[in-house]
């Protein structure tokens, strides 16, 4: 039988596993945890083992979501015909934190990638393709990582989706909201001057 140190330790090194903890911060989460033990540990657990029996991948979009489609996948007010492809689920929640997009997602699981074999069948560019020519769409927006992968596979869906008579764009890119010159990286400062637009 396992010393309760031991069951702590282990959830140190459980908690240590995801981004943004090191051992140092998972430590000082699991003592905050279990001095709250009866408020806090104990509600997270079982919601932590709720998540884990119902969350799963929406069957179109490929967010996250407790049944077979995701709440924005199911309003009819999103149908607008428009398509967001983006990189991850956390980009998609980006997005939304923004609530400047009206439209649909897609998500791709990651970008292709020739030094880690990710190609496109390994994506979720297959299904984008499918759904493109399933539903009515007439724009699709690739928000994408400003990455040497994200523009590739930008390029590769742009290429994929030519001749189709669907517009597609990308997030503009350049001097953020509040951005001073002097403390931007030089790819920024290019991509907002190739972006410039009239005054």
């Amino acid at each position: 039988m396992a010393h309760a140190s031991d069951d702590i330790e282990d959830l140190i090194a459980l908690m240590a596993r995801l981004p943004g903890l090191g051992p140092r911060s998972a430590r000082r989460a699991v003592l905050h945890l279990i001095a709250r033990r009866g408020a806090l540990m104990a509600p997270l657990a079982k919601t932590m083992a709720h998540v884990a029996e119902t969350a799963r991948e929406c069957m179109r979009c490929g967010n996250i979501t407790a049944g077979d489609l995701c709440d924005i996948c199911t309003d009819p007010r999103r149908a607008t015909g428009e398509i967001c492809v983006v990189e991850d689920v956390a980009d998609l929640w980006a997005m939304e934190r923004g609530q400047a997009f009206k439209g649909r997602y897609h998500v791709l699981g990651g970008t292709l990638s020739a030094l880690d074999a990710v190609g496109p069948e390994d994506l979720g560019i297959p299904r984008l393709l499918d759904r493109i020519g399933a539903e009515t769409i007439n724009e699709v927006i690739l928000a994408l990582n400003a990455t040497v992968e994200g523009q590739t596979t930008a390029h590769y869906i742009a290429e994929a989706l030519e001749g189709r008579g669907i517009r597609v764009t990308s997030l503009a890119q350049g001097v953020p909201i509040g951005g001073e010159l002097d403390y931007l990286d030089d790819g920024t400062i290019q991509a907002a001057l190739r972006a410039r637009k009239q005054f």
